[in-house]
């Protein structure tokens, strides 16, 4: 079995619902350290449980983490009638004007649940919560329904609640966007946003969910997906994902984020240059791992060659955030088979 530090710094994805020749091939010679599934991919519980089978099997570690977006609403892959509808993080945000504890423990038990079905898959890492504080003027594809609330600390606390479900039903959760993506006018997806409000603000407001997070005791066992977005104040000639400087003193410097940290997919239009050159500068800001998905079959070539193998560093996060994965999945069973 290949040691991390054999891997490749990214996680990619696959063209359909099982591995192409190629795919297979690609896998085998290049070893990335993450595999994501998306909608595509996701057809019967069997058949995503032998993709995820068949990814490890290439790599060659059966601990690989698997992604997937997973949020409830309109960003989930695994779809009705396979699998459970969950309702979008807007919905545990209404509840708390009514109930705040009520919020909480509602947000983390359907959070543990879609955890439940996921980790029957194979699936290890969601991409989930958005911690983003969405602005007046925050772009519909995150304010429609992915965020929790403009509230900072409900963001935070929703945002605790959703990782801790995740964590006790074995997953890994993802929060995003790090530094914070709600002042975002633009779909990232197709432009990069420009956010030129001050470091303080930011500080008071932007940054708050994510530093309640990196303080709480799951702060190892977190990975955190950065955004593309500029922030003017902070550096105005970089998004944060490529942006040393962000990575270095807002990430993990005021904000003290300890965890995985792994750039937003590549192949979005926020970034320009070409894809290696991508996968270069996330890589040289400061990411643990890189990642391309939704491109074509050759650029997934030219990322997996462009990146580099994970350094000493983040495979002890990576490692570290494994072993508290299954710590908390093992107490929660050990929770339940006792009351019994």
């Amino acid at each position: 079995m290949p040691q991390l530090t054999e891997l490749k710094a990214i996680v990619v994805d696959a063209s359909g619902t099982e591995l192409t020749a190629e795919e297979q091939e690609l896998f085998k010679s290049e070893r990335p350290a993450g595999f994501i599934l998306f909608k595509r991919n996701c057809v019967s519980k069997r058949q995503v449980k032998e993709l995820v089978a068949s990814v490890r099997a290439c790599v060659g570690r059966d601990d690989l983490p698997v992604l997937i977006d997973q949020e409830g609403g309109s960003v989930a892959r695994l779809k009705a009638p396979e699998w459970t509808e969950y309702p979008p993080a807007k919905t545990f945000g209404a509840m708390v004007e009514k109930s705040a504890d009520e919020a909480f423990s509602a947000a983390r038990e359907n959070t543990l649940r879609m955890a439940r079905e996921m980790a029957d898959l194979g699936i290890t890492v969601d991409c989930a919560p958005v911690v983003d504080v969405p602005a007046p003027d925050c772009h519909a594809f995150l304010a429609a329904s992915r965020t929790y609330s403009d509230d900072p600390e409900v963001v935070g606390m929703l945002g605790e609640a959703v990782c801790r479900g995740l964590l006790q039903g074995g997953v890994t959760p993802v929060i995003k966007h790090i530094p914070g993506h709600g002042r975002a006018r633009v779909d990232s997806h197709l432009a990069l946003p420009v956010t030129d409000v001050s470091h303080s603000i930011l500080s008071a407001c932007d940054f708050k969910p994510f530093m309640h997070l990196a303080r709480s005791d799951m702060k190892t066992a977190l990975w955190a997906m950065a955004a593309h977005v500029v922030y003017s104040a902070l550096d105005p000639d970089s998004a944060a994902t490529v942006s040393k400087r962000i990575t270095d003193e807002v990430v993990r410097g005021e904000i003290g984020f300890e965890g995985v940290l792994i750039a937003d997919d590549v192949s979005m239009k926020a970034l320009g240059g070409t894809v290696e050159s991508r996968v270069e500068a996330t890589m040289a800001a400061g990411m643990d791992l890189t990642m391309i998905c939704n491109a074509p079959f050759e650029d997934r070539v030219r990322a997996l060659s462009a990146a580099p193998l994970l350094s000493a560093t983040s495979t002890a996060r990576i490692a570290k955030a494994e072993e508290q994965r299954a710590a908390h999945a093992a107490a929660i069973l050990e929770q339940r088979l006792g009351t019994r």
